[in-house]
């Protein structure tokens, strides 16, 4: 597996280092509140898991599965939500939680079926941007990175389903994804 990465683009020290800083940002914007974190599944359940743990706010936490890639490089045009929510978010404040924001549509679809159902505040945490992908104009509120347009894998990113578990995110080679 790690045969099949070309350059790691973020290590794991640095990614520790960003979601510390994340969680600490995250507190002081929502002292005194209870938050309901919205993980998009699959990619993001690594960066929620350490995110929520560097978190002291009170928090609930639900997950909504959404296709974007399928088991291509490129995002689907319009992402498909697989899963809705299980928690009435109605008058709570809601922090939805991403791997990546690339062309926006998928937390732009996401952001307005959880703003319809009448929430206190509906804000955003990516790990990844990509704001030269971008076809909307959706903005996350907090960004783990910015990086360049690369597909890259690591850290809950997958490529096929493969490569989540790697603790940095790193690009594949196209040998990997080429012939496929």
């Amino acid at each position: 597996m790690k045969n099949d990465i070309q350059k790691i683009l973020l290590s794991e020290e640095d990614i520790r280092k960003r979601i510390t800083g994340l969680g600490l940002e995250i507190d002081r914007h929502y002292e005194g509140k209870e938050i309901l974190i919205v993980t998009l599944l699959d990619g993001a359940i690594v960066f929620t898991a350490d995110l929520i743990r560097n978190l002291s706010i009170p928090l609930r936490l639900d997950c909504m599965r959404v296709s974007s890639y399928g088991d291509s490089t490129d995002p689907e045009t319009a992402p498909r939500i697989l899963s809705s929510l299980k928690t009435d978010v109605s008058g709570k404040h809601v922090l939805l939680v991403d791997d990546i924001l690339d062309t926006g549509n998928t937390m732009k679809r996401v952001h307005d079926e959880v703003l319809a159902k009448n929430p206190a505040s509906v804000h955003s945490c990516v790990f990844l941007d990509k704001p030269d992908r971008r076809e909307n104009d959706f903005r996350s509120d907090w960004t783990g990175f910015s990086i360049p347009d690369e597909f890259v894998v690591g850290y809950g990113l997958d490529y096929a389903g493969r490569f989540r578990q790697l603790p940095y995110v790193g690009t594949l080679k196209p040998s990997v994804y080429e012939n496929s």
